[in-house]
């Protein structure tokens, strides 16, 4: 029982230090943690160990789905602009030309 205990704990730990991010990184952990515990149950029931398969995946999933969702973030973060032309920028676009009327 000590070693279930363990792995609730360490689960546990887990989901707090993944829950600092962006929003698709949160969202990635809960969504790659229920998949990677079902997954992992059902792998887990086929050797007679399906709370610690489930555990396992579960741990495991959670940690590759904020991974994703942190690569989400980043890119969401970088903010594209498209001119006239068709380029894009990173950085804000160059204000149009001024025209004076030649005082």
């Amino acid at each position: 029982m000590i070693p279930l205990t363990r792995s609730i704990l360490a689960l546990g730990m887990a989901s707090v230090l993944v829950s600092c991010g962006g929003p698709n990184s949160q969202t990635g952990a809960v969504i790659g943690a229920l998949g990677g515990a079902a997954a992992g149950g059902i792998i887990g029931h086929q050797n007679g160990r399906g709370l610690e398969g489930a555990a396992i995946g579960g741990a495991l999933g959670g940690v590759g789905g904020a991974v994703v969702g942190d690569a989400q973030d980043k890119r969401n973060a970088e903010a594209y602009y498209r001119d006239r032309d068709g380029r894009y920028y990173n950085a804000p676009p160059p204000p149009p030309p001024r025209y004076y009327r030649g005082y």
